[in-house]
């Protein structure tokens, strides 16, 4: 099981912290952070918006040398800087064996993305276009959805680490089962991911390793005891009951 973590423990330097009263190291979540100790297989951070899920997962990218915009560790392109300097303060313990692939996915910054792919496709080249690797299609002419589909079924090639972040954020329901599937045969493969989701979907992966940042710091927790699956397993069990309560004024 071990022959697959590319990453297995995430320390925070807090005494090189100079203050933990400015962002980010202000958020709760990093305020506590001392060591995670993250799945081989899956792990997810979770949390309510502007917790801090996204930031420590993007600071553990660039740590781990991906561009903080996004892609594969090939992509340098940066149109604003507004990453944190989290990624100065993290020790990433990283197994013995080496990934052979890799990607950062940031969803609110895939179009980031798409659009450097096409400045490099038309830049000389002695190798094929690289639209080939996410399926031959203009990521541009395709929609938020099925742009994700296409990057998760066409370039991610297995034995890979994959930081995922918010992946959810553009797909059905039924598009989520299909990234679980997705996301299960790329484990097989001998993959790893690293992903912060509000999916109450995506976060059933079994046996996957579940961190939720709140306004008591980060701890691990049993999918059913997320807010995500409370909340949604409640409003589905009674919908009219929910909206009632909802609405009422």
């Amino acid at each position: 099981m071990l022959s697959s973590q590319y990453v297995s423990r995430v320390n925070l330097l807090r005494d090189k912290v100079e203050s933990f009263a400015r962002y980010p190291f202000c958020l709760p979540a990093i305020a506590s952070l001392e060591r995670l100790d993250l799945h081989p297989n899956v792990t997810f951070f979770v949390g309510e918006n502007g917790s801090g899920k996204s930031t420590l997962l993007e600071a553990i990218a660039v740590s781990l040398g991906f561009n903080a915009e996004g892609g594969s560790k090939n992509f340098n392109f940066a149109t604003r800087r507004s990453h944190s300097e989290l990624h100065e303060y993290l020790r990433i313990a990283k197994g013995i064996k080496r990934p052979r692939d890799g990607y950062f996915l940031r969803a609110e910054s895939f179009f980031n993305v798409a659009t450097e792919i096409e400045h490099l496709d038309a830049e000389p080249s002695f190798g094929p276009p690289a639209i080939d690797s996410y399926g031959g299609r203009s990521l541009h002419e395709q929609s938020h959805g099925e742009s994700f589909l296409a990057l998760l079924m066409e370039r991610f090639g297995g034995q890979g680490l994959y930081i995922l972040d918010e992946p959810e954020a553009a797909l059905s329901p039924q598009r989520q089962l299909a990234v679980l599937s997705r996301i299960h045969d790329l484990v097989l493969d001998g993959s790893q991911f690293i992903i912060a989701s509000h999916s109450p979907i995506l976060m059933a992966y079994p046996q996957a390793r579940i961190f939720q940042c709140s306004g008591e710091g980060i701890a691990e927790v049993a999918y059913e005891e997320t807010e995500h699956y409370q909340v949604t397993h409640n409003f589905l069990a009674n919908p009219a009951r929910m909206l009632r309560v909802l609405l009422e004024r």
